[in-house]
């Protein structure tokens, strides 16, 4: 099953991102088969934000294992993180 995972950072926490972006990188490595799409959100002036990825796994509980084991989550980044199950329709 697609999950989207959208994670907005802390305020003022992009040295926090810049920090652990190469762990972040290699961690998403480990789940290559999964990962459908990936990267950051930016604000107005191209600054990281946030995240979203979609990836494939066979439940909830995997994605937010997957999300607890991220460099970027252990090290207290994100504000918030959501997790949705989501059905890809197009293009076919």
């Amino acid at each position: 099953m697609l999950f989207v995972i959208d994670c907005a950072d802390k305020p003022d926490h992009l040295n926090t991102r810049l920090e652990h972006r190469e762990a972040h990188l290699a961690f998403l490595e480990n789940f290559e088969a999964q990962l459908i799409m990936a990267g950051p959100f930016l604000d107005a002036d191209d600054n990281m934000i946030g995240s979203m990825l979609v990836m494939d796994f066979a439940s909830g509980d995997e994605a937010r294992a997957f999300c607890d084991a991220d460099p970027y989550g252990q090290a207290g980044l994100f504000e918030s993180v959501r997790i949705r199950p989501w059905r890809k329709v197009l293009p076919p």
